[in-house]
């Protein structure tokens, strides 16, 4: 139990809405490092130490959960849209702490890695990680356009990219009850929600002709190519979790 409880700590937002969120000598940025490392520790300490999940606790991540895809609703800044899907998902691991739990928190950090590295981009050419005006990047700037597209779709859970391969595997493989199914529902439905509502003004809407584009540097985009084989690398692990 005491493990449980530290791993919701850790994965599921309570020191952001206790104390981060209040701090004002914090910027976003540093919000979703420390949120970030927070959840990977959370990973590494589960991989060594074995522990059980607790119903009552997986449904306070779960409540955190619905929360957080209220507070993303609210915000147009790549950084918190980053740390809130950390916490949206914080019910997965939770419930499924070990192989597939662990899995899928590393897919969702190395994704969110590349929305972190877009927000980076956006900051340094745009002056802050806000999307809300950088409409229609696939047509002005075709590498951040391509790039964000693929992390948006895996965020929102289509295969065969990773996220999806875990949660599939785990519902093929896992025993059911109705918390997994109100914890499957919730997550599928809130990933897919707030991912795609990036989607359709931010990537494929008109470019803003007000604003002078700036595509990837060449370091940029090796960086992401990294991003996409590491993905691609976990959708094979998930697809052999899948068949076997």
């Amino acid at each position: 139990m005491l493990m449980s409880i530290i791993l919701l700590i850790l994965a599921a937002g309570v020191p952001y809405y206790l104390i981060l969120e209040k701090n004002k000598k914090l910027n976003n940025e540093k919000i979703f490092l420390i949120s970030s490392f927070l959840v990977f520790c959370a990973i590494v300490l589960s991989s060594f130490v074995d522990s059980q999940y607790s119903s009552l606790l997986v449904i306070i991540s779960l409540l955190s959960a619905i929360f957080s895809v209220y507070k993303v609703t609210k915000t147009t800044n790549f950084y918190k849209f980053g740390y809130y899907l950390l916490f949206i998902n914080a019910p997965f691991f939770m419930l499924f702490i070990r192989e597939q739990g662990l899995l899928y928190s590393l897919s969702l950090l190395i994704t969110l890695s590349g929305i972190y590295s877009i927000a980076k981009h956006y900051e340094k050419y745009y002056g802050s990680a806000n999307y809300h005006g950088i409409s229609g990047t696939t047509l002005a700037t075709p590498y951040v356009g391509g790039f964000l597209t693929v992390y948006l779709i895996t965020l929102a859970l289509y295969p065969p990219f990773p996220n999806a391969l875990f949660l599939l595997s785990s519902m093929i493989k896992e025993e059911t009850t109705l918390l997994w199914y109100i914890v499957v529902v919730v997550l599928f439905f809130g990933n897919f929600m707030v991912a795609m509502r990036v989607m359709p003004k931010t990537v494929f809407g008109t470019p803003n002709s007000n604003l002078h584009y700036v595509d990837l540097t060449s370091k940029e985009k090796i960086m992401h190519f990294v991003i996409i084989i590491a993905l691609l690398g976990l959708s094979i692990i998930g697809f052999k979790g899948t068949i076997a």
